[in-house]
């Protein structure tokens, strides 16, 4: 009998009782995260939720730091679904400037409304939200080509994503400014590169 090696770009096959294992945790720890905010979850709180040891969740997610950012992962992957097809102006079939601001209005949002949960995934060396960004630099490269825009078209996104990073929000906000006044400032730096 052959025996069936699985390609090198596929995932490895995950056991049924793993997969319910990883997705009872993903639950548990978000429905604490939701409940008693990043910094009061715990490991030992994580594990009894779901009804499995400490050990299949270190195991499996090598450090809080790793399983908050498979948390993370799960609402990016729905942000990003929602960017590449969702309803307009977030998803296709609105005027690429419509798109580009309600993406950044969302970014603002998810950001604000998670970013305890994305320091606590990124930890001090940012590595683990590389592919998030990549994503959203990636979308404002093709929205500003898209619009025309002239010039490095890679780093103008960067500097347009940059005052929606969750570390300059907070920043902002600590000396009273308004999300609201930070969307607005966020708007007119689109213009002003859309319109350069």
């Amino acid at each position: 009998m052959p025996i069936s090696l699985p390609m090198a770009d596929e995932p490895p096959h995950e056991r049924a009782d793993a997969a319910r294992n990883r997705d009872a945790i993903l639950a548990a720890a978000s429905r604490l995260v939701d409940e008693v905010g990043v910094e009061g979850l715990s490991m030992d709180c994580v594990a009894h939720a779901a009804g499995v040891g400490k050990g299949t969740l270190f195991r499996r997610f090598e450090s809080r730091e790793g399983l908050m950012a498979a948390v993370l992962n799960r609402s990016e992957t729905e942000w990003q679904s929602a960017v590449l097809a969702g309803p307009p102006p977030l998803g296709p079939g609105a005027a690429a400037y419509d798109r580009l601001l309600a993406m950044g209005h969302s970014r603002l949002r998810l950001n604000v409304t998670h970013g305890a949960l994305i320091k606590a995934a990124t930890g001090s060396s940012g590595a683990r939200s590389r592919a998030a960004a990549a994503f959203a630099i990636m979308h404002v490269r093709y929205l500003l080509g898209e619009l025309g825009v002239d010039g490095d078209l890679p780093l103008l996104a960067i500097a347009i994503l940059a005052p929606l990073d969750i570390t300059m929000i907070e920043q902002q906000q600590a000396d009273d400014v308004t999300l609201e006044r930070i969307e607005a400032a966020w708007d007119d730096l689109v213009r002003r590169v859309v319109a350069g």
